[in-house]
């Protein structure tokens, strides 16, 4: 299989959730007035991360709590969500462009090391001359 072909089959999976994704998950779910264990079970943690989380997000005004224990996005909470899918588009379009710079890096360097020799193509109904100096 040519290196091409393997690094295109390639997938780097990963098994666990950026903290950024756990806030927006945490958020997502708050975004109608909800009680902890809510959000602990929709956004998958346990309640050592869930209160640890949520601390944080508390302080940082992204999320406000009532007098009757519940939790609510704030506005701050909201610019945090579009400002974060602004960032996940922009990083899609930055990786696929990094994956097609490294194949084209895996091309140019089979045509330069893999002595494959690719037949001469026609260009106008022309065959195409081979220079050799």
């Amino acid at each position: 299989m040519s290196r091409i072909l393997k690094f295109m089959l390639s997938k780097n999976e990963r098994k666990h959730r950026s903290s950024l994704e756990i806030v927006k998950d945490m958020l997502l779910v708050a975004s109608s007035k909800v009680k902890k264990t809510r959000i602990m079970y929709q956004a998958n943690l346990s309640y050592r991360l869930m209160e640890k989380y949520l601390g944080s997000l508390l302080d940082s005004g992204l999320v406000a709590c009532d007098d009757d224990s519940c939790y609510l996005i704030t506005k701050r909470g909201k610019v945090f969500l579009e400002r974060y899918q602004d960032y996940l588009d922009r990083r899609r379009k930055i990786g696929e462009e990094i994956r097609m710079v490294r194949k084209d890096r895996l091309v140019l360097e089979d045509m330069c090391f893999n002595n494959e020799v690719d037949p001469p193509k026609k260009i106008d109904g022309k065959r195409e001359e081979l220079v050799t100096t």
